[in-house]
């Protein structure tokens, strides 16, 4: 199987998920309103986006060529990590039944990237572009923030640093979705988790626009803590990089909601 067979796969399989979401979250009526008035949502909007296509520019740069320069700069902490937690994840993966492991490697793919594209449709459905400004500023700190913590500390995950005790789950269980993760994944930048606190700024997000999308906001809940749960299970994060993938979601929410550009 080749990578364009995998991503045309995701592909598919999202824009499904998001066609499905938008009819049963924003309703038909309100999608042909938020048609006719696109381009100029997309106009008050264009700042942020520029801001965020910008950060994740620079974020595939970082991907090639910031594994050497963090070794250059960086402090590793793998070992820190493992002193604090030890062998959690390996025991988080031991409770794992044969139907729960394809849950979480599908959640991962699926799931995390669904996940990141509907709150951009949802700030374009909004009648209120500062839902789609704040999303987009939101997404900016976390990846501003990532690529800053990626450069800093080098972190091996569990699966990479105590293989006779993590498996690598994903792997093992959906080998195909590797071409992808090994396109935008380096093993040293682990710390924090970026699916964690994406996910977790999007859970946030859809809180604060409960009032026009009742029906967005349980079901952000659920899919962003089935992700923040797969990234340990599947072997690749630690706890420790999950707890600052929340702080880091956090903060972001915190300034995006706060923002005078929000």
């Amino acid at each position: 199987m080749s990578l364009l067979t995998v991503l045309a796969e995701v592909v598919v399989v999202v824009a499904t998920a998001l066609s499905v979401a938008s009819v049963a979250v924003v309703g038909p009526e309100n999608i042909r309103a938020a048609a006719a008035d696109f381009p100029q949502r997309l106009r008050d909007a264009a700042r942020p986006l520029a801001v965020l296509v910008g950060v994740l520019a620079l974020n595939s740069v970082v991907r090639d060529v910031g594994v050497e320069l963090s070794w250059l700069i960086g402090l590793n902490i793998t070992d820190t990590i493992y002193a604090i937690e030890g062998s959690f994840v390996a025991a988080l993966q031991s409770l794992m039944t044969p139907w729960s492991t394809p849950y979480f490697g599908y959640v991962y793919i699926y799931g995390y990237v669904f996940l990141l594209v509907f709150p951009i449709l949802l700030g374009i459905f909004a009648d209120d572009d500062s839902v789609l400004r704040r999303t987009a500023l939101a997404y900016t700190v976390n990846y501003g923030g990532g690529i800053l913590c990626y450069l800093l500390f080098v972190a091996y995950g569990p699966r990479n640093y105590m293989p006779e005790l993590v498996e690598p789950l994903l792997f093992d269980t959906l080998p195909r979705f590797q071409l992808l993760t090994s396109r935008v994944n380096a093993n040293t930048n682990v710390f924090p988790s970026l699916h964690t606190s994406l996910s977790v700024t999007v859970a946030l997000l859809s809180v604060h626009t409960r009032e026009r999308f009742p029906r967005w906001t349980p079901v952000a809940v659920f899919l962003a803590t089935s992700v923040v749960l797969s990234t340990m299970i599947l072997g690749i994060h630690w706890g420790t990089d999950v707890v600052a993938g929340v702080l880091l979601g956090a903060f972001a929410v915190w300034v995006a909601t706060r923002s005078r550009f929000r």
